[in-house]
């Protein structure tokens, strides 16, 4: 007959290891010294295996199949642990699991900050994230496909939905230094944008058909993911906007320039949580929520300023050395530097 210890016998066996002693267990288990014995020589006899030396020691010490043992015990007073969190969450109303949509202009450190505190705030709810773009996130509420959405303002906003704002960030134009928006001499007219590739974020729902935002070459490429949009543009083969915290990296290294155009400046938008009015969210993704106003104003609350932080930051650790001539950090950004916007002002 193969041995089947119960979940008792194993919490007695991690309890004992853990205080040293069988009297240890028992008032940690609130149980009596000898029902810590028997069930430990129980558990021997029905395994086969001696799991503790008591002979010779004023304490048991487990054996080499004990500490074996025991790593396989833990596993499973884990996962008993895990059921009552579960249930007892249940009990009080918590999701046992939430899905939620998020908008691919949402800042990624914002995201796994609060993903990661979420983890350990709710280690019973499971977590299911499409990420999607647009008209997506209202489709997946509207067919009750996610509890709750994360992105900018949907375009058709209905009463069916509630909206509660949890940040604001920002879309910036830029190409690669090379493109010919990036070297125009001056701001770049609206005719001249035209004539160049505009790289477009599409929307696969039917939510944005036959609308576009931000639209102004006669050409456009479209794709539906953010970081193949970015690759391109640094490629070179076309130019558009991106989340100006997926950018400041690119930027303060050279590979981006932000663009001066005409018709499309730094765009501010608004960060919103939705919901839909008869599903309103549980513990968990209220919880969600409040976490995302507390951390998106760390990445985004200064991004208007960040570029040029950035770069003043640079410009300062090349004026402190002396082993070269001074460059000028701000060249091929598309951002002016104190010198040059003192000297445009005067003019």
């Amino acid at each position: 007959m193969q041995p089947n210890p119960t979940l008792d016998q194993l919490q007695m066996l991690v309890a004992v290891a853990d205080t040293g002693s069988f009297s240890a267990a028992g008032r940690k288990l609130n149980r009596a010294q000898s029902v810590i014995s028997y069930a430990i020589a129980n558990l021997e006899a029905q395994l086969g295996l001696k799991l503790f030396e008591r002979e010779g020691t004023r304490e048991p010490t487990l054996t080499t199949v004990g500490k074996a043992m025991l790593a396989d015990a833990r596993k499973m007073v884990g996962m008993l642990h895990d059921i009552r969190s579960r249930a007892e969450g249940l009990k009080q109303g918590l999701e046992a699991e939430l899905i939620i949509a998020v908008d691919v202009t949402m800042p990624s450190p914002a995201l796994i900050r609060v993903l990661a505190a979420f983890e350990a705030e709710f280690p019973s709810v499971g977590l299911k994230m499409n990420i999607g773009t647009l008209g997506m996130l209202w489709d997946q509420l509207m067919t009750r496909s996610s509890n709750v959405s994360f992105g900018g303002q949907p375009v058709n906003f209905n009463e069916e939905l509630v909206a509660v704002r949890i940040g604001d960030a920002s879309m910036t134009p830029v190409a690669a230094p090379g493109h010919p928006l990036a070297t125009y001499k001056g701001r770049v007219p609206l005719s001249e944008v035209r004539e160049h590739i505009q790289l477009v974020i599409s929307d696969g729902s039917q939510m944005t058909k036959g609308k576009d935002f931000g639209v102004f070459a006669y050409r456009t490429w479209r794709m539906t993911d953010m970081s193949m949009k970015r690759e391109l543009i640094l490629s070179g083969l076309g130019w558009g906007g991106l989340p100006t915290w997926m950018i400041l990296d690119d930027v303060a290294a050279g590979r981006l320039a932000v663009l001066d155009l005409e018709p499309y400046s730094e765009r501010h938008y608004q960060l919103h949580a939705f919901y839909r009015t008869d599903s309103p969210p549980g513990p968990a993704g209220t919880w969600l929520i409040e976490r995302f106003k507390r951390e998106l104003p760390k990445v985004c609350a200064t991004l208007p300023n960040a570029l040029r932080h950035r770069i003043d930051s640079a410009e300062a650790q090349q004026s402190n050395r002396n082993d070269g001539p001074a460059t000028d950090p701000y060249e091929g950004t598309g951002l002016d530097s104190p010198s040059r916007s003192a000297s445009s002002t005067a003019r």
